[in-house]
Order: C-alpha cells, then sequence, then structure tokens
C-alpha cells in the first residue's frame, strides 16, 4: 500500500520575514494546535547539541493520519541555514559527539531514503529545517509515514537534526552530514 509522503510547514524567524506578522520566534509559543487542545497524548522532549547542550525543545503531537512535530530551536542553537530532519530508531541521545545511540533512520518498509526518491520515502524522512542567521528556528513538520505510538515502541525513536540540507535523494541519508542535534521520543 502507497503512504503519501511527509508535509512540512515552516516558520522562520530572521531578516526578510519581518513583513510577515503572523510568524513566531523561537522564544515565542506557536499556536495551539486542536490535538493540544483536545487533550490528545503528546509528548515534549529537550532538544540537546552535541555539547549535551539544551537548545531548544521539540513537541510530537499524534494526528488522525500520523505525527506533528514541533521544533523551537534557541538563537544560537544551530548554524543558519537548511537542515536535514529524520526520525531515528533508537530513543537515545546520549553520545552526543555524534549522537551514534540514535541509531540509523526508521525504516518500518522496504524503500530506501529520500522523499523525492523514485523508491522512497524510508519511514523516517523529513523535510528540511530552516535556521535564521541568529541560529533559531520554529517550525512544524508533519509526517504520516508513522504515528507517534509507532516512535513510542520499546526502544523509542529520536528526531534528530544534520549538518546539511537533506538532498532528499542520496543514498543513506541524502548527504545531510553529521548528526547536530537530538531529542529522545520515550514512553
Amino acid at each position: 500500500m502507497f503512504r503519501a509522503t511527509a508535509v512540512a510547514i515552516t516558520i522562520l524567524a530572521g531578516a526578510g520575514m519581518a513583513g510577515l506578522g503572523a510568524c513566531a520566534t523561537s522564544e515565542q509559543d506557536l499556536p495551539a494546535t486542536a490535538a493540544m487542545s483536545a487533550g490528545a497524548a503528546s509528548l515534549e522532549s529537550a532538544l540537546v547539541n552535541n555539547a549535551g547542550t539544551e537548545i531548544g525543545r521539540v513537541q510530537f503531537m499524534p494526528a488522525p493520519t500520523g505525527v506533528l512535530i514541533r521544533v523551537l530551536v534557541s538563537a544560537g542553537g544551530l548554524s543558519p541555514g537548511w537542515h536535514g530532519t529524520h526520525l531515528h530508531m533508537t530513543g537515545d541521545c546520549s553520545g552526543t559527539a555524534k549522537f551514534e545511540h540514535a541509531g540509523g533512520h526508521i525504516r518500518m518498509n522496504r524503500t530506501n531514503h529520500g522523499l523525492l526518491y523514485p523508491h522512497g520515502p524510508e519511514t523516517g524522512d523529513l523535510p528540511n529545517l530552516s535556521v535564521a542567521s541568529d541560529g533559531s528556528a520554529a517550525a512544524e513538520l508533519f509526517t504520516n509515514l508513522i504515528s507517534l505510538a509507532e516512535m513510542q515502541d520499546a526502544d523509542g525513536s529520536a528526531f534528530v537534526i544534520h549538518a546539511n540540507p537533506d538532498d532528499h535523494m542520496s543514498q543513506p541519508t541524502g548527504d545531510s552530514g553529521d548528526r547536530r542535534a537530538c531529542a529522545a521520543v520515550r514512553r
């Protein structure tokens, strides 16, 4: 059965975006979602960098056909520009130098990496995250390739931000580079 690919809505803070009064910065709260206001079980995790320092928060909210992921990165948290994001197999963000304990991308199907790859995407594929010139970011990402309950299996999973943008084609990681930040998803 074919499942549609992930979709994202990104809200940016920074230069060039001043005309968009409805945009939020990483220091502001994004609007409450229907799932949150309805009292659905959601999860919030610390987003830590390679030094083990908290640089933001990530909320995971169940949706009828997937999961909504809200990412807030504090100013100075990441380098400006585009960064690949993925869901990794294990909810372990220890070993912060490389976040290797998070394992590889979640792959519950027989597809390959890449939202644009003809034989993709794999379950852990997500859109890129844009980081403003001050190192902050605020975004909501949605995927219908996995549910929050599946992400919270026995060993959990992790939301990982990479150093470079994901080209959504190259194997096995979209040429997205080193792991720069991680948020564990556990029960």
